[in-house]
């Protein structure tokens, strides 16, 4: 009997993934009928059945879905999902008031991707009805004047910012966000363009979601014109590290000061507006905004929204002014890591190979061995799948070299790592957990730092909280829990695309009120090291060599 409908759910399965939706609805029929209580077993009846048109009988599927939950790693299980199947179903069943109510709910419970709602045809006959415009909320903007259309856009994202929110806004917060909203409406005439994004960027720091935004499009000059050399915060200040090849001359050179403004003002100024999840997290995203010159205009730090007046300390000691043209945004200025194609980049002109940490940073994962450490340095720059060696597979063959070679010790880099898909993590994270050699003090270590960002920051508080691991580096850039999530919604009157996270990530237990991952052992970036291709991460770790106590 056991051995049946477990048998059954895998068959219903199969013909649900190839899109046999008879014989997948029939199946799911005999598993609902033997387990009532599987909330995922009744969503997957209610999809199949609503691919064949039996509303009715999808309806009651949904509602149960609904009603006892579901989590089976698809979109379609979230219930703002589930509630809107509901409303669609009461919609192709002639039951207006009913698909008005469901759709209702599907809002309130954080419905994404808003936009398909205007063109569903599932949905065709609620658009004349006074309630839809209301529910939805997505502005018509045809006609509308340039102040109009802003005022619009603004509604839509205060309306979004609320709605998707997984934990509503505390009653200080929301009249703080409600009041800076109404300023800026009533300062809507008087922005130019790049002010308006500024301030609604501004007006999403609120929020505390380092994933809000509103993304800067790179075919807008106005708004995305970027300096042609990369900035890099450390211990000791700005520093340029790397330039296009016209401006090799800047590479290494500390920046003093912008248009004459101390650097210091003009990045604190700047840094008013740029959302963030903590202070070491904005350490990482500052220097790219410095080299955005319409924005730093817009702000009041630059005269020209094209150029710049830099005053540096090169490498030479000599203290100067440069002034630089900004360029076109594209993937020449903006792409590439640690530098943009074609550039050169500080570490490749010292005269010694890189550190270990940038010898590959442009590759999602990697692992070198060293043997006259006894170590394995594993590097994670990204949670994704390469397609020709997925992420399991990569872990896998990485933990078959160490069992084969006998490796004692392992690094876990995950410094460079802004994040993907948090549940690519999990086989690192078990195998880290069952390899009894490794998981020790003084065997394990897990570098993070300020670009170790979403599912890069899960990942790394999870080996923390189930590792022996020593963490090391300088503090992450988000917290162990955490509100993030990247699902894009238009504005429509500007056609920017604005994000506003609706998931809250709670990878350590519900007391941890820390603001970041902190390393064990502290090392921050600093020039001194950078200059001479040294990681001194890298080099502590090699140096230990004590059985440490119990972590």
């Amino acid at each position: 009997m056991i051995a049946d409908v477990l048998r059954t759910v895998a068959w219903a399965n199969a013909r649900t993934q190839v899109r046999e939706w008879a014989e997948a609805a029939d199946l799911w029929d005999r598993v609902v009928a033997a387990n009532p209580v599987h909330g995922g077993h009744w969503s997957q009846l209610g999809e199949a059945r609503f691919e064949l048109g039996h509303y009715a009988e999808a309806l009651k599927a949904y509602e149960n879905a609904l009603r006892l939950g579901v989590w089976d790693g698809r979109a379609a299980s979230r219930p703002g999902e589930i509630a809107y199947r509901i409303a669609c179903c009461h919609a192709r069943l002639g039951e207006t008031e009913s698909a008005l109510d469901a759709l209702t709910v599907a809002f309130d419970s954080r419905l994404r991707q808003i936009e398909r709602v205007l063109a569903d045809p599932h949905l065709r006959s609620l658009r004349e009805h006074s309630r839809f415009a209301e529910i939805v909320g997505i502005p018509d903007v045809e006609g509308l004047s340039r102040d109009e259309g802003r005022r619009a856009d603004l509604k839509l994202l205060v309306r979004e910012a609320k709605r998707r929110a997984p934990q509503a806004l505390s009653p200080e917060t929301a009249r703080r966000f409600d009041a800076d909203a109404e300023r800026l409406s009533e300062r809507v005439p008087e922005l130019t363009k790049a002010q308006f994004v500024i301030e609604m960027w501004r007006l999403l720091r609120v929020l505390d979601d380092g994933h809000a935004r509103v993304m800067l499009p790179d075919d807008d000059e106005d708004l995305s014109r970027l300096l042609p050399v990369q900035f890099y915060l450390f211990a000791e200040g700005l520093f340029i590290t790397a330039t296009d090849p016209a401006h090799d001359e800047l590479l290494g050179a500390r920046v003093l000061g912008f248009d004459g403004r101390d650097t210091a003002d003009v990045a604190a100024t700047a840094g008013e507006i740029i959302t963030r999840d903590n202070d070491f997290g904005h350490l990482e995203l500052l220097p790219d905004w410095l080299r955005k010159t319409p924005i730093l205009h817009a702000l009041g730090l630059i005269e020209d929204p094209g150029k710049v007046k830099l005053t540096v300390t090169l490498a030479s000691g000599e203290r100067t002014d440069v002034a630089l043209a900004a360029v076109p945004p594209g993937p020449v200025a903006r792409e590439g890591f640690p530098a943009p194609p074609g550039w050169t980049f500080l570490p490749d002109t010292l005269g010694r190979p890189r550190p270990l940490y940038l010898r590959n940073a442009g590759a999602f994962y990697w692992f070198e061995h060293l043997p006259g450490h006894d170590l394995v340095y594993l590097q994670f720059n990204g949670m994704v799948d390469v397609p020709q060696e997925p992420l399991e597979a990569f872990i896998e063959r990485v933990f078959a070299f160490i069992e084969d070679n006998t490796v004692g010790r392992l690094v876990v880099d995950l410094r460079l790592n802004r994040g993907g898909n948090m549940f690519l993590a999990m086989p690192l994270l078990h195998r880290l957990i069952a390899t009894g050699r490794i998981n020790r003090p003084g065997k394990l270590f897990l570098v993070v730092g300020r670009k170790t960002f979403s599912a890069a920051q899960i990942a790394g508080t999870l080996i923390a909280r189930h590792t022996h691991a020593i963490v090391l580096g300088e503090p992450s850039g988000s917290r162990p829990n955490f509100t993030g999530e990247t699902t894009p919604f238009s504005l429509p009157h500007s056609g920017l695309m604005a994000n506003v996270s609706d998931l809250h990530w709670q990878s350590s237990v519900a007391l941890d009120t820390r603001t970041a991952l902190a390393p064990d052992l502290y090392l921050p970036p600093t020039f001194a090291a950078y200059r001479e291709n040294r990681d001194p991460v890298l080099e502590a770790i090699v140096d230990l060599r004590e059985h440490l106590p119990a972590w």
